[in-house]
C-alpha cells in the first residue's frame, strides 16, 4: 500500500506507528534496527526487477558493478533553484534551513526532479553542513554569502566539539528519507550523502565560505594536531550519521569532500584521504552491501588517491576523460590491493546543459560509451548551474534512459 506525503506525514503526526520512530545512535540500535531493517528489506523485495542479478534498484546493482540492462543516471543538485517549482517553494519558505529541515518540504523538493524529469536516483534534500549543530557548530545561512559560523581557532574553541546523536538534533532527516522510501518506490534508489572532515573543517575554521582556504591551510601547516584532532572527531560523528541515514531509507551513501581538491597530493593524504576512509570503514563495517560513492571538485591529480579509499565508485568531474578515468581508478584500487577494477559516476560537464540538444546528446553519449556498460552511473561532473532549462535536464536524462549499449 502506498501512502500519500500528506496522508504519511498525518500517519507521523498522531504516532500511527513505531516504526517511524527515530532510531537511537548507538551501536546496540544498528545491529538491532529490526523495524528499520524489516521496512527496507520489503522495500528492496517488492523491487524485484526481470533481467537483474540482485533485488535492488538500477542505480544500486550499477554502483555494485553488476551487469544492468541500461545506464542509470541522476544529477547532482537536481534538487533545487533551475526548478521552477522550487523558486516558487522558496517564497513560502524563504530559508534554507526552512526547505531542508521541514520534512514535508525537504519531500517535495527532493521528489520535484524525480518526478520531473525520472531520474534513477532521489537524493535527499538537504546540506552538507546539516549535522553541524549536533556536533556543537551551529551555523546561519545567509541567501547570498552562504553559510556562517563562529570559527574556530584554538584548542578552546574545539572544545565545543561533541559527538552526534543525530535522532535528537536532526530527526527530521530520518523522516525525510523514510517518506521519499515509500514516495519513489523500489525502482528508485534513494541517496543519502555526508560531507567528509576535511571539507566541513574548512566551514568550521574559515567561519564561513572561502575561495583560498587559507586559514585551515595555516592550521594544517602551524598546528597539524589540532586540526588532526577536528578532522577525527568529525570523521567519527559523520560516520554516525550516515549510519542514521542507512537505518532510516538511504541505499547508497555519496562522501562529498568538495574543497579537497585544493589540496596537494602530500596534503590529501595527509588531512582528507584517512577521514575519508573512517567515514567508509564505518559505513561498510556496518552495512557492508551498501554502496558508496566519493566526489571531489577538481580531484584529476586525485583520482587514484580517491580509489584507494576503498570506496566503490569514484565520481569524476568534467576535468577527466571518462575512459582514463576508468584506467586511473582501476590502478588505484590495484596499488591499495582492492579487488575489481571499482565503479565510476559522472562526468558531463554542467555547462553542456546550457548547449543546444544536438550537443547535449553528443557529448552524453560519448561518455557512455567510454564508460562502459557496466560500473557507471551517469552524472554531471559538478552540480547543476541554477540557469538551465529544465527542458535541458530533461533531455540529459532522456538521452541517458534511451542509451544502449551495442
Amino acid at each position: 500500500m502506498k501512502f500519500s506525503v500528506h496522508a504519511l506525514l498525518a500517519f507521523v503526526a498522531v504516532g500511527g506507528s513505531e516504526a517511524f520512530a527515530p532510531t537511537q545512535n548507538t551501536a546496540s540500535s544498528r545491529a538491532g534496527c529490526t523495524v528499520v531493517k524489516s521496512a527496507v528489506d520489503e522495500a528492496v523485495s517488492s523491487g524485484t526487477k526481470s533481467g537483474g542479478s540482485t533485488k535492488d534498484p538500477l542505480l544500486i546493482r550499477a554502483a555494485k558493478g553488476e551487469k544492468v540492462e541500461r545506464t542509470p543516471v541522476w544529477m547532482m543538485r537536481q534538487a533545487g533553484r533551475h526548478i521552477k517549482e522550487y523558486r516558487d517553494l522558496c517564497k513560502k519558505y524563504p530559508t534554507f534551513r526552512q526547505r531542508s529541515e521541514i520534512p514535508e518540504v525537504a519531500v517535495e523538493v527532493s521528489l520535484q526532479p524525480w518526478r520531473n524529469y525520472q531520474t534513477d536516483g532521489c537524493i535527499l534534500f538537504s546540506d552538507i553542513l546539516t549535522p553541524l549543530p549536533g556536533v556543537g557548530c551551529d551555523f546561519t545561512i545567509d541567501e547570498k554569502l552562504g553559510p556562517i559560523m563562529d570559527p574556530i581557532k584554538t584548542w578552546d574553541d574545539a572544545k565545543k566539539i561533541h559527538p552526534i546523536d543525530p535522532s535528537s538534533t536532526a530527526p527530521f532527516v530520518a523522516e525525510t528519507l523514510k517518506i521519499l522510501r515509500d514516495e519513489v518506490g523500489p525502482e528508485t534508489a534513494v541517496l543519502g550523502f555526508v560531507g567528509c572532515p576535511y571539507t566541513l573543517a574548512t566551514y568550521m575554521i574559515e567561519g564561513k565560505t572561502s575561495k583560498e582556504y587559507l586559514e585551515i591551510k595555516k592550521m594544517a601547516f602551524n598546528e597539524p594536531k589540532l586540526l588532526h584532532h577536528i578532522l577525527n572527531s568529525l570523521a567519527e560523528s559523520i560516520g554516525d550519521y550516515a549510519l542514521y541515514q542507512i537505518e532510516n531509507g538511504a541505499q547508497l551513501i555519496q562522501i562529498f569532500d568538495s574543497w579537497a581538491g585544493h589540496l596537494s597530493p602530500r596534503d590529501y593524504d595527509e588531512f582528507a584521504a584517512p577521514y575519508q576512509k573512517m567515514i567508509l570503514d564505518k559505513i561498510k563495517k556496518t552495512y557492508p552491501d551498501i554502496p558508496t560513492v566519493v566526489y571531489i571538485k577538481h580531484s584529476g591529480s586525485l583520482i587514484e588517491r580517491m580509489a584507494a579509499t576503498g570506496v566503490d565508485v569514484v565520481s569524476l568531474d568534467w576535468t577527466v576523460d571518462m575512459a582514463e578515468g576508468r584506467d586511473r581508478v582501476a590502478k588505484g584500487r590495484e596499488s591499495a590491493g582492492l579487488a575489481g577494477r571499482g565503479g565510476v559516476q559522472g562526468n558531463l560537464d554542467p555547462g553542456i546543459l546550457l548547449a543546444n540538444h544536438d550537443v547535449i546528446k553528443e557529448r552524453t553519449e560519448e561518455i557512455l560509451r567510454k564508460a562502459g556498460p557496466t560500473g557507471h552511473v551517469m552524472n554531471l561532473g559538478h552540480g547543476i548551474e541554477a540557469c538551465t532549462p529544465e527542458e535541458n535536464a530533461h533531455f540529459f536524462i532522456q538521452t541517458v534512459r534511451n542509451f544502449r549499449h551495442e
